[in-house]
């Protein structure tokens, strides 16, 4: 290929993650607490996008985003760049249930020393609650350590599901624990983590520890009876991610245009971006949805994470009040994904360029 086409190849998609790099406001509720005025999400977004200005700055978007990514996808480039950043990424693997562990377990433990159940919206008071306050740090504790790993992210799943079933359905705002527990359900601790120190001392012959302990050799089968999911893991987190974004995008912000227009009035957004507040909404609400799909079809799914880095990063640093904790857990998924890639169903997967080996999947425990 000539150097002419790499470098409108790269120009292009460059273009077209500028483009979609918009910021995005993240979770509306978190940073507002007035519901703003009624407003009929679809007439909004028909009123905004008649002006001739919107349509056009919209529309043009739009399509040099799409006309980016087909000139790249026309003229597939390789890019060195690109190459050894994959193959160094592939030697990551061992450590992504050390990522994700991080990615719940510092935000369960802030959940339970400040009193809310998974989303900082859904408040309780610790003094009053002192079992909710034990469970959730302990759950936070024991996933950071690594300590019983696949029985604390099942806890978790379950606490998630009975806060959701019983106690209020708003805490899918923080959806994102799911895939993660999910995930950690199916890997384990990984390494570094207590799980793999102490299966390390309770295999060794003569050990003391190894009389004791009655469950070592219980993570041993589990490790085995997981490994067939372990492929799946890439595409258990870029669909939870994917779905996390659409849900921002529409339930958030196109269907809640009112609220979220406080949002751009609070922090003055426009001034940043000098166009419509209204523009302001539909586009960050469209571009999160676009970043979303592009997720949960694996539609480059790498440099969507890095993507969604972007997009979180600019929003902790453009929403001063946003709760950091709440959003750790999207920093964590982004960082797993980036390292894993799309994994198996998944349109890079099918279409893209083959896999390095089977080394870009998660690497199987010893």
């Amino acid at each position: 290929m000539s150097a002419r086409s790499r470098s409108v190849a790269v120009a292009a998609f460059a273009l077209f993650a500028t483009l979609a790099a918009r910021p995005a406001a993240a979770h509306v509720d978190y940073v507002t607490e007035d519901s703003g005025d009624p407003l009929d999400a679809v007439a909004f977004t028909v009123e905004v996008l008649s002006e001739p200005f919107n349509a056009t700055l919209f529309a043009g978007s739009g399509l040099l985003g799409v006309a980016g990514l087909a000139v790249y996808l026309w003229i597939r480039p390789t890019i060195v760049d690109v190459v050894v950043l994959r193959e160094k990424l592939a030697g990551y693997g061992d450590l992504v249930p050390w990522m994700l562990r991080l990615a719940v377990g510092l935000p369960l433990v802030g959940a339970g020393f400040q009193g809310y159940l998974f989303a900082p919206t859904l408040a309780f008071d610790p003094g009053a609650s002192p079992f909710l306050r034990v469970l959730f740090i302990g759950l936070g504790f024991f996933v950071l350590f690594g300590l019983a790993t696949r029985i604390a992210a099942t806890v978790g799943l379950l606490t998630f599901a009975w806060v959701l079933l019983a106690v209020d359905p708003a805490v899918v705002l923080a959806m994102e624990y799911v895939p993660v527990l999910v995930a950690l359900v199916i890997l384990g601790g990984g390494r570094p983590s207590a799980d793999d120190m102490l299966l390390a001392v309770a295999s060794t012959p003569e050990s003391y520890y190894g009389r004791i302990d009655p469950v070592h050799h219980l993570k041993s089968f589990l490790d085995a009876s997981t490994a067939p999911l372990r492929r799946y893991v890439p595409t258990v987190l870029r669909v939870g991610m994917g779905v996390t974004f659409v849900y921002l995008g529409l339930i958030e912000k196109l269907a809640d245009p009112g609220r979220a227009l406080l949002v751009v009035e609070k922090y003055d957004l426009t001034s940043v971006v000098p166009v419509d507040p209204g523009l302001w909404v539909v586009g960050a609400g469209m571009t999160e949805i676009a970043v979303g799909l592009a997720l949960i079809a694996g539609f480059f799914t790498r440099g969507a994470a890095a993507l969604s880095f972007v997009l979180f990063t600019t929003t902790l640093f453009g929403l001063p009040d946003d709760p950091v904790l709440a959003h750790v857990a999207l920093f964590g998924m982004a960082s797993a994904v980036f390292t894993l890639g799309s994994g198996p169903l998944s349109f890079d997967h099918w279409f893209g360029r083959p896999a390095l080996d089977d080394s870009e999947s998660v690497i199987p425990a010893d």
